[in-house]
């Protein structure tokens, strides 16, 4: 596997490399040791799977308050998304700014967040299906989420009429949450 820093600090872009034969192919998705050199050591709690059916559903942007905060260790393994993720960290440099990687079963690449972003993605295929790991539980009261479409962000979803849920129609501006919570600390 080889990791790779992307242009927001602190995430990066894994590329699996499976052996593959006749028979199909093996990757290792997940080497401790590989990640603990790179400085990515988690204590992962929990993992979940996400299945979308159709083109153009986005969720997101999601992400939980501190102590609540996650990292989040996310793969396509049926389809293909457009994975984004957006640095709401109160000191950090890149505050506000955006970044995405289209995720696939095809490509096997995976994405580290870190604590501190709120993340979301956009299918681009019919049935995508993602797995990702997290380094804290779910707490409902901590969870906040961005608005697909804020201005201030502008993010190029690759979609103009989005499938949303009714929750992720209602999430808050980035000002709105600048308002309330200034940014997110303590990650």
């Amino acid at each position: 596997m080889e990791i790779s820093e992307r242009k927001l600090k602190g995430t990066y872009e894994i590329c699996l490399n499976p052996h593959v034969d006749n028979r199909g192919f093996f990757m290792r998705t997940f080497d401790e040791s590989i990640f603990k050199e790179k400085g990515l050591e988690r204590k992962w709690v929990q993992e979940n799977h996400s299945r979308s059916e159709e083109k153009g559903i986005i969720r997101g942007l999601h992400f939980q308050l501190p102590p609540f905060t996650e990292t989040k260790l996310v793969r396509c393994i049926k389809g293909k998304i457009l994975d984004v993720f957006v640095d709401l960290r109160k000191d950090s440099k890149t505050f506000g700014m955006w970044d995405s990687i289209e995720l696939s079963a095809t490509n096997k690449k995976m994405i580290y967040i870190p604590r501190g972003f709120a993340h979301g993605f956009c299918t681009i295929t019919n049935e995508s299906e993602i797995l990702y790991k997290v380094d804290n539980f779910y707490n409902a009261k901590a969870e906040v989420g961005i608005i697909w479409n804020d201005p201030d962000i502008k993010i190029n979803w690759q979609v103009d009429t989005p499938v949303l849920s009714l929750k992720d129609k209602n999430n808050l501006l980035l000002k709105d949450f600048i308002k309330h919570f200034q940014g997110i600390e303590n990650f």
